[in-house]
């Protein structure tokens, strides 16, 4: 994600975080979420995301549920 720049400068905007926030923040839940909320709210970015990680876009919609449970 952080690789596309429209993409990266959209995360950045909603986030606040900037990309070294994001990268070391990669085993926190709560950053885990804010980028899982940021792709399923756009589904271009979901299915991008999900093409570049080679899973469903389904599994990350259901890892953004189990986050948010």
């Amino acid at each position: 994600m952080l690789g596309d720049e429209d993409r990266r400068q959209r995360l950045m905007d909603l986030t606040g975080m900037a990309p070294e926030e994001l990268r070391a923040g990669l085993g926190d839940p709560a950053v885990l979420c804010a980028v899982l909320d940021f792709l399923c709210a756009h589904e271009p970015d979901l299915i991008a995301a999900s093409e570049a990680l080679g899973v469903e876009p389904q599994a990350l919609a259901n890892a953004r549920e189990r986050l948010n449970a």
